[in-house]
């Protein structure tokens, strides 16, 4: 043992403050900061305890897939996956407590022979705990906007508990904090504090919902539940669908695979806080349920069906809607009419280049996409054929053909046929497809592609016709940001995306 370590019995904690110390030179050099150092290390709150209390309740009350008519009674706290790799920086931004000691200041830790080693020692698991509540930390080289065209590294700044833990052969950074706190950053990261306080009260409730629908699936789900394959492979054919079962070491990460959350890098205003704080607890629920409340940036004039971009689990509050007052859903799985309709500009909220709406929605790297309702991609053949044999790892040939099998009800196709020289072959979901017909992803799979300057029958140009920005599930960013705009209440833009849906709360 260390010299300059302490000897206590683990039963002064039994006794209620009374120290046990076998050695005597510990007795003689023990101060009241390091017995303040000692308890803080090991005790909780009273507030830390209620809600350790309640998500072990949560945890017991689960019984398969199936959800609790009231899963939280109070406030849970959520783990959010940060940031990983062989060296992390990182700076505590105040005082925390760390295996015993109180520690400031810049910090880092390394994998080293399957473990972390920091300060030169080794650690399985190494937790910040800090003792005040405005307590925060700062990572660097925080990727944003992963796999988008956006994608860039960042600094950014954290409250509450970071905990790393070892993954593979690289350090995980987890972010664990309180839901409200937690949804204050996320309405500041996906959309501006100026945004109307319907907007912001609305996207709350679905950020709530979305978050608290994933934390309850991914704690009552079995490992032969999670160990399952998001695709369906075959000589000729993938289907694959990307969602957030694979997180299992946290509850959801850090960017837009799940929500985009940047902590307290992005400061929230006090008109977001008020959004948070009117709607606390609240949540969107459908049949006793809470809503697994999907939304992206544009639906392009008409929202998508759950099923046709995930698994083939229909939800009855994520049907096709059309983006605009008392108009019909149009037949796009249809294609002429989904020609028609990709080609034209229908009416819709979302059809909008309102500068003022907009920037309530679309951060500073979000603006660099200038099109979005409708927009254009063109590829000559060996750009595209170089491409796709890039992405799929297979040689088509000369590209010959792209043929929509299957469309949603929004018109985004969800199995694509890529005929070639050399061989065909059938991908599908929406995003598979548009990670295969773009150095990173076509803004949609809502499109219709344009062939010309044909020789031997093969085509040297495409032209890609498209239609709205994201899967197109659930709420429309920017169409609810025209609506919240118009005077739409929060209530009312949330039962217009998600039909039948009620709102209720879970916890005060």
């Amino acid at each position: 043992m260390s010299s300059a370590q302490l000897l206590v019995s683990p039963g002064a904690i039994d006794m209620g403050g009374l120290l046990i110390l076998p050695r005597e030179e510990d007795y003689f050099r023990i101060t009241p900061e390091t017995i303040q150092q000692i308890y803080d290390e090991v005790s909780i709150t009273f507030e830390d305890q209620e809600v350790i209390g309640q998500r072990l309740k949560d945890g017991f009350s689960l019984s398969g897939l199936r959800q609790m008519e009231k899963p939280f009674s109070c406030q849970p706290l959520v783990t959010v996956g940060i940031v990983s790799g062989n060296e992390l920086h990182l700076v505590l931004n105040k005082p925390y407590m760390a295996k015993g000691k109180t520690v400031n200041g810049a910090q880092t830790v390394s994998y080293s022979e399957g473990g972390i080693l920091w300060n030169g020692n080794h650690y399985h698991e190494l937790t910040f705990q800090p003792p005040a509540t405005d307590a925060s930390f700062t990572l660097d080289d925080v990727t944003i906007g992963i796999d988008f065209h956006w994608e860039r590294k960042e600094t950014q700044t954290f409250p509450g508990t970071l905990r790393l833990v070892v993954d593979g052969e690289r350090i995980l950074a987890i972010n664990e904090l309180p839901v409200e706190k937690y949804l204050e950053s996320v309405i500041s990261s996906e959309m501006r504090a100026t945004s109307s306080l319907e907007l912001l009260k609305a996207h709350a409730i679905i950020s709530r919902s979305w978050l608290l629908a994933q934390m309850l699936k991914r704690r009552s789900e079995d490992d032969e539940t999670r160990d399952h394959f998001s695709f369906v492979r075959r000589d000729d054919e993938l289907i694959r669908w990307y969602d957030h079962e694979d997180h299992t070491l946290f509850d959801v990460c850090a960017d837009d695979h799940c929500q985009r959350y940047q902590g307290i890098t992005k400061a929230a205003s006090s008109h977001v806080a008020e959004a948070v704080r009117t709607t606390r607890g609240q949540v969107l629920m459908s049949e006793g349920e809470i809503c697994d409340a999907r939304f992206s940036k544009c639906c392009g004039g008409v929202s998508e069906e759950y099923q046709f971009c995930w698994e083939d689990t229909p939800k009855p509050y994520l049907i096709a809607v059309r983006d605009a007052d008392e108009r019909a859903v149009p037949n796009l799985q249809n294609e002429e009419n989904a020609l028609r309709w990709i080609r034209s500009e229908p009416t819709a909220f979302c059809n909008t280049q309102d500068k003022e709406v907009l920037l309530q929605v679309l951060n500073d790297y979000d603006q660099e996409t200038a099109d979005f309702y409708r927009w254009h991609v063109h590829y000559t053949q060996e750009e595209l054929s170089t491409l796709i044999q890039q992405k799929t790892k297979m040689d088509f040939g000369c590209i010959v053909d792209l043929i929509p099998l299957e469309r949603g009800k929004s018109g985004r196709i969800s199995r694509l046929k890529i005929v070639g020289t050399k061989r065909s072959f059938i991908i599908g979901k929406e995003l598979e497809i548009r990670r295969t017909l773009s150095e990173t992803h076509l803004y949609s799979s809502a499109f219709v592609v344009e062939k010309s300057h044909f020789e031997t029958g093969i085509p040297q140009q495409f032209d890609i016709h498209g239609a709205g920005w994201g899967h197109g599930v659930g709420l429309c960013q920017i169409g609810a940001a025209v609506m919240g705009a118009d005077g739409y209440r929060y209530d009312e833009i949330l039962l217009h995306y998600y039909r039948g849906a009620t709102i209720n709360k879970l916890y005060k």
